[in-house]
Protein backbone atom coordinates (compact mmCIF):
# COMPACT_ATOMS: atom_id res chain seq x y z
CA UNK A 1 0.00 0.00 0.00
CA UNK A 2 1.35 3.41 -0.89
CA UNK A 3 0.92 6.48 1.26
CA UNK A 4 1.52 10.18 0.71
CA UNK A 5 4.67 11.53 2.38
CA UNK A 6 3.25 15.06 2.83
CA UNK A 7 -0.30 16.03 3.64
CA UNK A 8 -2.10 19.30 3.74
CA UNK A 9 -2.92 20.63 7.17
CA UNK A 10 -6.57 21.63 7.07
CA UNK A 11 -7.16 25.35 7.18
CA UNK A 12 -3.46 26.27 7.35
CA UNK A 13 -2.29 25.91 3.80
CA UNK A 14 0.86 24.11 5.12
CA UNK A 15 2.23 20.69 4.42
CA UNK A 16 3.54 18.45 7.17
CA UNK A 17 5.40 15.14 7.32
CA UNK A 18 3.09 12.20 7.99
CA UNK A 19 5.35 9.67 9.73
CA UNK A 20 2.41 7.40 10.45
CA UNK A 21 2.02 6.93 6.74
CA UNK A 22 4.96 4.51 6.66
CA UNK A 23 4.79 0.91 7.57
CA UNK A 24 6.51 0.28 10.93
CA UNK A 25 8.74 -2.59 9.66
CA UNK A 26 10.08 -0.36 6.89
CA UNK A 27 11.06 2.34 9.35
CA UNK A 28 12.78 -0.12 11.69
CA UNK A 29 14.69 -1.70 8.82
CA UNK A 30 15.97 1.63 7.54
CA UNK A 31 17.17 2.68 10.97
CA UNK A 32 18.94 -0.64 11.45
CA UNK A 33 20.84 -0.27 8.17
CA UNK A 34 21.92 3.27 9.11
CA UNK A 35 23.13 2.10 12.53
CA UNK A 36 25.20 -0.74 11.01
CA UNK A 37 26.81 1.66 8.55
CA UNK A 38 27.71 4.09 11.31
CA UNK A 39 29.23 1.35 13.51
CA UNK A 40 31.34 0.06 10.61
CA UNK A 41 32.54 3.59 9.87
CA UNK A 42 33.61 4.11 13.49
CA UNK A 43 35.59 0.85 13.51
CA UNK A 44 37.29 1.68 10.20
CA UNK A 45 38.32 5.15 11.40
CA UNK A 46 39.61 3.82 14.73
CA UNK A 47 41.59 1.10 12.97
CA UNK A 48 43.14 3.59 10.54
CA UNK A 49 44.13 5.93 13.39
CA UNK A 50 45.71 3.07 15.33
CA UNK A 51 47.69 2.01 12.27
CA UNK A 52 48.90 5.55 11.78
CA UNK A 53 50.15 5.81 15.38
CA UNK A 54 51.89 2.44 15.45
CA UNK A 55 53.08 2.45 11.87
CA UNK A 56 51.78 -1.10 11.25
CA UNK A 57 49.02 -0.33 8.73
CA UNK A 58 49.24 -1.28 5.07
CA UNK A 59 49.28 2.33 3.92
CA UNK A 60 52.28 3.10 6.16
CA UNK A 61 54.38 0.30 4.77
CA UNK A 62 57.35 2.16 3.26
CA UNK A 63 60.83 0.68 2.66
CA UNK A 64 61.94 1.94 6.08
CA UNK A 65 59.03 0.13 7.74
CA UNK A 66 59.81 -3.12 5.97
CA UNK A 67 63.41 -2.95 7.12
CA UNK A 68 62.15 -2.48 10.65
CA UNK A 69 60.28 -5.78 10.38
CA UNK A 70 63.51 -7.48 9.35
CA UNK A 71 65.63 -5.72 12.02
CA UNK A 72 64.35 -6.30 15.58
CA UNK A 73 66.57 -3.51 17.01
CA UNK A 74 65.23 -0.98 14.53
CA UNK A 75 61.70 -2.08 15.31
CA UNK A 76 62.37 -1.69 19.00
CA UNK A 77 62.75 2.06 18.52
CA UNK A 78 59.10 2.03 17.48
CA UNK A 79 57.10 4.91 18.77
CA UNK A 80 60.07 6.81 20.28
CA UNK A 81 61.62 7.07 16.83
CA UNK A 82 58.63 9.08 15.66
CA UNK A 83 59.23 11.85 18.19
CA UNK A 84 62.80 11.42 19.41
CA UNK A 85 63.59 15.15 19.01
CA UNK A 86 60.84 16.80 21.00
CA UNK A 87 63.02 19.93 21.36
CA UNK A 88 63.75 20.68 17.72
CA UNK A 89 64.87 24.29 18.18
CA UNK A 90 67.01 23.56 21.24
CA UNK A 91 68.69 20.72 19.37
CA UNK A 92 69.48 23.13 16.54
CA UNK A 93 70.89 25.67 19.02
CA UNK A 94 72.99 22.91 20.58
CA UNK A 95 74.62 22.31 17.20
CA UNK A 96 75.82 25.96 17.18
CA UNK A 97 76.89 26.21 20.81
CA UNK A 98 80.45 27.27 20.02
CA UNK A 99 79.33 30.39 18.16
CA UNK A 100 77.57 32.29 20.95
CA UNK A 101 80.54 34.01 22.60
CA UNK A 102 82.82 36.59 21.05
CA UNK A 103 86.53 36.07 20.53
CA UNK A 104 87.45 39.06 22.69
CA UNK A 105 85.90 41.41 25.25
CA UNK A 106 86.70 44.85 26.59
CA UNK A 107 88.36 44.18 29.92
CA UNK A 108 89.83 47.60 30.68
CA UNK A 109 86.72 49.78 30.83
CA UNK A 110 85.49 51.15 34.17
CA UNK A 111 81.87 51.51 35.22
CA UNK A 112 82.04 55.30 34.92
CA UNK A 113 83.44 55.03 31.37
CA UNK A 114 80.82 52.41 30.56
CA UNK A 115 77.97 54.75 31.60
CA UNK A 116 79.38 57.73 29.71
CA UNK A 117 79.95 55.73 26.53
CA UNK A 118 76.50 54.14 26.73
CA UNK A 119 74.88 57.57 26.94
CA UNK A 120 76.95 58.92 24.04
CA UNK A 121 76.35 55.80 21.93
CA UNK A 122 72.58 56.04 22.44
CA UNK A 123 72.56 59.69 21.42
CA UNK A 124 74.97 59.54 18.48
CA UNK A 125 74.07 56.17 16.94
CA UNK A 126 70.40 55.78 17.89
CA UNK A 127 69.13 59.31 18.45
CA UNK A 128 68.04 58.41 21.99
CA UNK A 129 68.78 60.94 24.72
CA UNK A 130 69.02 60.05 28.41
CA UNK A 131 70.39 61.92 31.39
CA UNK A 132 73.59 60.57 32.89
CA UNK A 133 71.71 60.05 36.17
CA UNK A 134 69.21 57.74 34.44
CA UNK A 135 72.05 55.78 32.86
CA UNK A 136 73.73 55.38 36.26
CA UNK A 137 70.45 54.24 37.83
CA UNK A 138 69.97 51.67 35.10
CA UNK A 139 73.49 50.21 35.39
CA UNK A 140 73.47 50.23 39.20
CA UNK A 141 70.05 48.57 39.15
CA UNK A 142 71.47 45.74 37.06
CA UNK A 143 74.03 45.13 39.80
CA UNK A 144 71.26 44.76 42.40
CA UNK A 145 68.76 42.56 40.58
CA UNK A 146 68.29 40.63 37.35
CA UNK A 147 64.77 42.06 37.19
CA UNK A 148 64.35 45.75 36.36
CA UNK A 149 61.01 47.53 35.95
CA UNK A 150 60.98 50.68 33.83
CA UNK A 151 57.96 52.87 34.60
CA UNK A 152 56.82 56.14 33.15
CA UNK A 153 54.67 57.90 30.63
CA UNK A 154 54.40 56.59 27.11
CA UNK A 155 57.11 57.98 24.85
CA UNK A 156 59.79 58.51 27.50
CA UNK A 157 61.96 55.73 26.06
CA UNK A 158 61.39 52.74 28.36
CA UNK A 159 61.65 50.00 25.76
CA UNK A 160 64.19 51.99 23.76
CA UNK A 161 66.57 52.14 26.74
CA UNK A 162 66.63 48.34 27.06
CA UNK A 163 67.02 47.89 23.31
CA UNK A 164 69.80 50.49 23.19
CA UNK A 165 71.70 48.65 25.91
CA UNK A 166 71.63 45.48 23.82
CA UNK A 167 72.93 47.36 20.79
CA UNK A 168 75.65 49.00 22.88
CA UNK A 169 76.90 45.68 24.30
CA UNK A 170 76.75 44.08 20.84
CA UNK A 171 74.08 41.55 21.79
CA UNK A 172 70.63 42.46 20.52
CA UNK A 173 67.98 42.67 23.22
CA UNK A 174 64.98 40.40 22.71
CA UNK A 175 61.57 42.04 23.05
CA UNK A 176 58.71 39.76 24.15
CA UNK A 177 55.26 41.42 24.05
CA UNK A 178 53.31 40.23 27.08
CA UNK A 179 49.77 39.04 26.28
CA UNK A 180 46.72 39.81 28.47
CA UNK A 181 45.77 36.14 28.92
CA UNK A 182 49.13 34.98 30.30
CA UNK A 183 48.83 33.14 33.62
CA UNK A 184 51.72 30.70 34.01
CA UNK A 185 55.31 30.01 33.01
CA UNK A 186 54.27 27.94 29.96
CA UNK A 187 53.12 31.19 28.38
CA UNK A 188 56.74 32.33 28.53
CA UNK A 189 58.76 29.20 27.80
CA UNK A 190 56.34 26.90 25.96
CA UNK A 191 54.55 23.60 26.50
CA UNK A 192 54.60 19.94 25.49
CA UNK A 193 52.02 18.95 22.87
CA UNK A 194 50.74 15.43 23.58
CA UNK A 195 49.31 15.07 20.09
CA UNK A 196 52.41 16.03 18.07
CA UNK A 197 54.87 14.67 20.69
CA UNK A 198 56.81 17.91 20.33
CA UNK A 199 57.58 20.73 22.73
CA UNK A 200 56.41 24.13 21.55
CA UNK A 201 59.55 26.17 22.29
CA UNK A 202 58.86 29.84 22.89
CA UNK A 203 61.63 32.37 22.09
CA UNK A 204 62.52 32.86 25.77
CA UNK A 205 63.33 29.17 26.23
CA UNK A 206 65.57 29.30 23.18
CA UNK A 207 67.33 32.42 24.49
CA UNK A 208 67.89 30.81 27.88
CA UNK A 209 69.41 27.74 26.25
CA UNK A 210 71.68 29.89 24.10
CA UNK A 211 72.72 32.18 26.97
CA UNK A 212 73.94 29.21 29.00
CA UNK A 213 76.62 28.72 26.33
CA UNK A 214 77.62 32.39 26.13
CA UNK A 215 79.59 34.97 28.11
CA UNK A 216 77.57 37.89 26.70
CA UNK A 217 75.03 39.96 28.59
CA UNK A 218 71.55 38.91 27.48
CA UNK A 219 68.63 41.31 27.87
CA UNK A 220 65.04 40.10 27.60
CA UNK A 221 62.42 42.85 27.47
CA UNK A 222 58.95 41.98 28.80
CA UNK A 223 57.09 44.71 26.97
CA UNK A 224 54.00 46.00 28.83
CA UNK A 225 54.65 43.42 31.51
CA UNK A 226 51.66 44.39 33.67
CA UNK A 227 49.05 43.94 30.95
CA UNK A 228 48.80 40.50 32.64
CA UNK A 229 49.46 39.65 36.29
CA UNK A 230 53.24 39.50 36.65
CA UNK A 231 53.09 37.45 39.86
CA UNK A 232 51.24 34.72 37.90
CA UNK A 233 53.20 34.13 34.69
CA UNK A 234 56.56 35.21 36.13
CA UNK A 235 56.21 33.65 39.61
CA UNK A 236 58.75 30.88 39.19
CA UNK A 237 61.34 33.22 37.72
CA UNK A 238 60.92 35.50 40.73
CA UNK A 239 61.62 32.56 43.03
CA UNK A 240 64.56 31.24 41.03
CA UNK A 241 66.31 34.59 40.77
CA UNK A 242 65.97 35.04 44.52
CA UNK A 243 68.21 32.04 45.22
CA UNK A 244 71.70 33.20 46.27
CA UNK A 245 73.56 30.43 44.43
CA UNK A 246 73.17 30.79 40.62
CA UNK A 247 74.04 27.11 40.18
CA UNK A 248 70.79 26.09 41.90
CA UNK A 249 68.49 28.19 39.71
CA UNK A 250 66.83 25.49 37.61
CA UNK A 251 63.40 26.06 36.09
CA UNK A 252 61.07 23.17 35.29
CA UNK A 253 60.40 22.70 31.57
CA UNK A 254 59.01 19.13 31.34
CA UNK A 255 58.12 16.60 34.01
CA UNK A 256 60.06 13.68 32.56
CA UNK A 257 63.42 12.94 30.99
CA UNK A 258 64.20 11.49 27.57
CA UNK A 259 67.59 10.28 26.53
CA UNK A 260 67.28 12.35 23.35
CA UNK A 261 66.70 15.67 25.17
CA UNK A 262 69.43 18.30 24.58
CA UNK A 263 72.18 18.25 27.25
CA UNK A 264 71.36 21.63 28.81
CA UNK A 265 68.12 20.13 30.14
CA UNK A 266 68.89 18.41 33.44
CA UNK A 267 66.05 16.10 34.47
CA UNK A 268 63.62 18.22 32.51
CA UNK A 269 64.90 21.51 33.96
CA UNK A 270 66.93 24.35 32.47
CA UNK A 271 69.29 26.65 34.33
CA UNK A 272 68.18 30.27 34.52
CA UNK A 273 71.26 31.96 33.01
CA UNK A 274 73.27 34.20 35.30
CA UNK A 275 74.08 36.40 32.31
CA UNK A 276 70.41 37.16 31.49
CA UNK A 277 68.51 40.21 32.74
CA UNK A 278 64.73 40.65 32.53
CA UNK A 279 63.63 44.23 31.90
CA UNK A 280 59.93 44.91 32.12
CA UNK A 281 58.24 48.05 30.86
CA UNK A 282 55.13 49.08 32.77
CA UNK A 283 52.34 51.55 32.18
CA UNK A 284 50.00 52.53 34.98
CA UNK A 285 46.56 53.05 33.47
CA UNK A 286 43.13 51.44 33.42
CA UNK A 287 44.22 48.76 30.93
CA UNK A 288 46.89 47.27 33.21
CA UNK A 289 47.17 45.45 36.52
CA UNK A 290 48.84 46.91 39.58
CA UNK A 291 52.24 45.35 40.20
CA UNK A 292 52.28 43.52 43.52
CA UNK A 293 54.72 44.05 46.39
CA UNK A 294 56.16 40.60 45.72
CA UNK A 295 57.38 41.80 42.34
CA UNK A 296 58.42 45.29 43.42
CA UNK A 297 60.43 43.97 46.37
CA UNK A 298 62.50 41.66 44.18
CA UNK A 299 62.98 44.01 41.24
CA UNK A 300 64.79 47.28 40.82
CA UNK A 301 62.51 50.11 39.76
CA UNK A 302 63.37 53.00 37.49
CA UNK A 303 61.03 55.88 36.72
CA UNK A 304 61.34 57.54 33.34
CA UNK A 305 59.00 60.48 33.76
CA UNK A 306 60.82 63.15 31.79
CA UNK A 307 62.38 63.36 28.38
CA UNK A 308 66.01 64.39 28.30
CA UNK A 309 67.04 67.41 26.25
CA UNK A 310 68.98 66.73 23.07
CA UNK A 311 72.74 67.12 23.29
CA UNK A 312 75.75 66.73 21.03
CA UNK A 313 77.52 63.39 21.48
CA UNK A 314 80.80 62.25 19.94
CA UNK A 315 80.98 59.16 17.70
CA UNK A 316 81.04 56.18 20.08
CA UNK A 317 81.56 52.49 19.32
CA UNK A 318 79.81 49.58 21.01
CA UNK A 319 81.47 47.91 23.99
CA UNK A 320 82.03 44.17 24.10
CA UNK A 321 81.49 43.69 27.83
CA UNK A 322 81.05 40.16 29.15
CA UNK A 323 78.70 39.33 32.01
CA UNK A 324 81.68 38.06 34.01
CA UNK A 325 83.49 41.37 33.58
CA UNK A 326 80.38 43.32 34.57
CA UNK A 327 80.08 41.29 37.76
CA UNK A 328 83.77 41.79 38.49
CA UNK A 329 83.32 45.56 38.14
CA UNK A 330 80.32 45.61 40.48
CA UNK A 331 82.09 43.37 43.02
CA UNK A 332 85.05 45.76 42.99
CA UNK A 333 82.69 48.70 43.56
CA UNK A 334 81.30 47.03 46.70
CA UNK A 335 84.81 46.91 48.12
CA UNK A 336 85.95 50.36 47.00
CA UNK A 337 82.84 52.44 47.75
CA UNK A 338 81.17 51.12 50.86
CA UNK A 339 78.25 53.15 52.16
CA UNK A 340 79.51 55.60 54.78
CA UNK A 341 78.98 54.91 58.47
CA UNK A 342 77.20 58.27 58.78
CA UNK A 343 74.57 57.29 56.23
CA UNK A 344 74.22 53.85 57.78
CA UNK A 345 73.40 55.57 61.07
CA UNK A 346 70.90 57.82 59.28
CA UNK A 347 69.24 54.76 57.75
CA UNK A 348 68.95 53.16 61.18
CA UNK A 349 67.26 56.28 62.57
CA UNK A 350 64.94 56.54 59.56
CA UNK A 351 64.01 52.87 59.91
CA UNK A 352 63.01 53.49 63.54
CA UNK A 353 60.92 56.52 62.56
CA UNK A 354 59.15 54.65 59.74
CA UNK A 355 58.42 51.70 62.01
CA UNK A 356 57.02 53.85 64.79
CA UNK A 357 54.86 56.11 62.63
CA UNK A 358 53.89 53.95 59.62
CA UNK A 359 54.67 50.34 60.57
CA UNK A 360 57.00 50.17 57.57
CA UNK A 361 60.46 48.67 58.01
CA UNK A 362 63.39 48.26 55.67
CA UNK A 363 63.92 44.53 56.07
CA UNK A 364 66.98 42.48 55.14
CA UNK A 365 66.22 42.37 51.43
CA UNK A 366 65.88 46.14 51.10
CA UNK A 367 69.01 46.78 53.19
CA UNK A 368 70.99 44.42 50.96
CA UNK A 369 69.71 46.22 47.88
CA UNK A 370 70.63 49.62 49.35
CA UNK A 371 74.15 48.54 50.32
CA UNK A 372 74.70 47.17 46.81
CA UNK A 373 73.08 49.95 44.83
CA UNK A 374 74.90 52.87 46.44
CA UNK A 375 78.53 51.67 45.90
CA UNK A 376 77.83 50.76 42.27
CA UNK A 377 76.11 54.09 41.65
CA UNK A 378 79.15 55.88 43.05
CA UNK A 379 81.46 53.78 40.86
CA UNK A 380 79.34 54.90 37.89
CA UNK A 381 80.28 58.50 38.75
CA UNK A 382 77.33 59.43 40.97
CA UNK A 383 76.94 60.89 44.46
CA UNK A 384 76.20 58.77 47.55
CA UNK A 385 73.28 60.85 48.82
CA UNK A 386 71.73 61.00 45.34
CA UNK A 387 71.82 57.20 45.20
CA UNK A 388 70.35 56.92 48.69
CA UNK A 389 67.60 59.41 47.84
CA UNK A 390 66.70 57.47 44.70
CA UNK A 391 66.52 54.00 46.22
CA UNK A 392 64.69 55.12 49.37
CA UNK A 393 61.98 56.75 47.26
CA UNK A 394 61.51 53.60 45.17
CA UNK A 395 61.96 50.93 47.81
CA UNK A 396 60.84 52.36 51.15
CA UNK A 397 58.53 55.31 50.65
CA UNK A 398 56.66 53.52 47.88
CA UNK A 399 55.21 51.30 50.62
CA UNK A 400 53.34 54.32 51.98
CA UNK A 401 50.89 54.02 49.07
CA UNK A 402 48.98 51.39 51.07
CA UNK A 403 48.63 53.61 54.15
CA UNK A 404 45.34 55.05 55.38
CA UNK A 405 44.86 58.22 53.27
CA UNK A 406 43.49 60.27 56.17
CA UNK A 407 46.42 59.40 58.43
CA UNK A 408 48.90 59.90 55.59
CA UNK A 409 47.60 63.38 54.91
CA UNK A 410 48.31 64.45 58.48
CA UNK A 411 51.56 62.52 58.98
CA UNK A 412 53.26 63.34 55.65
CA UNK A 413 54.52 66.77 56.67
CA UNK A 414 56.13 65.39 59.80
CA UNK A 415 57.97 62.80 57.69
CA UNK A 416 59.17 65.47 55.26
CA UNK A 417 60.45 67.60 58.14
CA UNK A 418 62.24 64.60 59.65
CA UNK A 419 64.01 63.88 56.33
CA UNK A 420 65.19 67.51 56.16
CA UNK A 421 66.55 67.34 59.72
CA UNK A 422 68.27 64.01 59.08
CA UNK A 423 69.88 64.61 55.67
CA UNK A 424 69.72 68.38 55.15
CA UNK A 425 66.98 70.64 53.86
CA UNK A 426 65.65 69.54 50.45
CA UNK A 427 68.63 67.18 50.08
CA UNK A 428 66.38 64.13 49.57
CA UNK A 429 64.50 65.65 46.63
CA UNK A 430 63.07 62.41 45.18
CA UNK A 431 61.77 61.23 48.56
CA UNK A 432 60.18 64.60 49.32
CA UNK A 433 58.57 64.77 45.88
CA UNK A 434 57.09 61.32 46.39
CA UNK A 435 55.78 62.15 49.88
CA UNK A 436 54.14 65.37 48.66
CA UNK A 437 52.55 63.53 45.76
CA UNK A 438 51.05 61.00 48.19
CA UNK A 439 49.86 63.84 50.39
CA UNK A 440 48.11 65.53 47.45
CA UNK A 441 46.42 62.30 46.34
CA UNK A 442 45.38 61.21 49.83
Amino acid sequence: MTHALYRLSPGSGLFYLDLTAYETPLIIGALAVIAVIMILAVFLIADAFANRRTGTGETAAAPADRSAEEDPESSAEGEEGDHKDRFCMLTEIESRKDSFSKDSYDDQITLEEFCTRFRDYSAYSLGLYYSIDDIRRFIAGMAVSHIIILQGMSGTGKTSLAVAFGRFTDRQSSVIPVQPMWKERTDLIGYYNEFTKRFHEEPLLQLMYEANYSKDIYVTVLDEMNIARVEYYFAEFLSMLELPDPETRYLGVVTDKWETDPPQLKDGKIKVPENMWFIGTANNDDSTFAISDKVYDRAMIMNLDRKCERFSAPPTAAVHLSAERFKALTDAALKDYRISSRNLQRLKMLDTYMTDHFHVTFGNRIMKQITTYIPVYIACGGDELDALDDILAKKVFRKLETQNPIYLRTAAQGLADYLDSLFGEDRMASCLEFIRKLQRNA
